[in-house]
């Protein structure tokens, strides 16, 4: 029988430095809920914002974790809580803490009980939220250490200027390119030229969730990955012969446990593998840096967005993201 646990939840508010925005959202703080659990001994946390344009809101989220406590007081296992709760927000902040308090417990820290090496360093994209094109270049050159960069792009005719205008400030980066649903198939055509001429290597969710078919045979020369259009692992196999690239998000997918699954599905169909995120504290980057270990592109800055981080945090250093088991996910941790 399992042992008996105790679960806490709470909302957290964490003011950003200035507002942020991306196509049809500008954010100014980032809401997140924090769950612990504990059996007397040892703990575990995890961390999650939710799924903004799902209204999959921290309110929410605690909502959900309350109707199932009694279960995941009962010691649920997580392979049970991906049956017990859907994809979303709520599953990803019970999942990490269960990840964690499995940590705890066995002695053996995530990384290893995930089977993805001893991590490292990730080099990490720097995000450039959506403004005029000098703004957005002043943006990029305030990242001084940053070596990879996206973009946040509106589709409304200004966004050829935006990348030209960013790749003049940092021509030495990589670039990639977010619209965030915000694109046609005409206003992608239109800046492909513009694209291709800053060297762009990625352009992010072009078209609606729904709209993936206006991708069928496309043989443009930049690779398009799926953001808003892969939601949790059974999506993944949709994405061949329209996407290149599986951007996979634990708070879309309901934590760690799933984005395993799903880094590991898309490696089996030929699909190239991205971690991002939802914004958050590092309690938030620290499960999806575990996954970050079997990605080809990392997209894990939501912390540099913060007044203010919670310690112990992630650390970036040239480029990269680095977290200590510290942070969360190490063994040992008491309740």
């Amino acid at each position: 029988m399992a042992d008996r646990l105790h679960l806490e939840a709470s909302i957290e508010q964490w003011p950003l430095k200035s507002p942020f925005r991306i196509t049809g959202h500008t954010f100014v703080n980032s809401d997140v809920l924090v769950t612990s659990l504990s059996d007397g001994v040892h703990g575990g946390r995890g961390e999650a914002a939710g799924v903004y344009y799902h209204g999959d809101t921290p309110a929410k989220m605690l909502a959900a974790v309350e109707e199932v406590r009694a279960e995941i007081e009962a010691g649920v296992a997580r392979e049970a809580l991906r049956s017990l709760l859907p994809a979303g927000g709520a599953r990803n902040a019970l999942d990490c803490a269960l990840w964690a308090l499995e940590a705890a417990r066995s002695g053996r820290p995530v990384w290893q009980a995930a089977g993805v090496g001893p991590p490292g360093p990730l080099l990490t994209t720097y995000t450039v939220g959506a403004d005029s094109p000098k703004v957005m270049a002043q943006g990029a050159r305030r990242y001084v250490g940053a070596k990879a960069i996206k973009l946040k792009l509106l589709g409304d005719g200004l966004d050829a200027d935006r990348v030209a205008e960013v790749r003049a400030a940092r021509g030495d980066v990589w670039l990639a390119v977010d619209a965030n649903q915000g694109f046609t198939p005409q206003t992608l055509e239109a800046l492909t030229p513009a694209l291709v001429a800053a060297d762009v290597k990625l352009v992010e969710q072009p078209f609606p969730i729904g709209d993936e078919a206006l991708l069928d045979g496309y043989a443009g020369p930049i690779e398009i990955a799926a953001d808003e259009s892969v939601q949790s692992l059974s999506d993944v196999e949709g994405l061949v012969g329209r996407f290149q690239v599986v951007n996979i998000k634990l708070d879309k997918c309901g934590g760690l446990t799933e984005g395993l699954a799903m880094a590991h599905a898309a490696r089996r169909l030929g699909l190239k593998v991205m971690v991002g995120n939802m914004m958050g504290t590092s309690l938030a980057m620290a499960p999806a840096f575990v996954l970050g270990q079997l990605c080809d592109v990392v997209d894990l800055d939501g912390p540099t967005f913060l007044k203010h981080d919670r310690e112990p945090a992630v650390r970036y250093t040239d480029g990269r993201i680095w977290c200590d088991e510290a942070v969360w996910g190490g063994p040992g941790r008491a309740a």
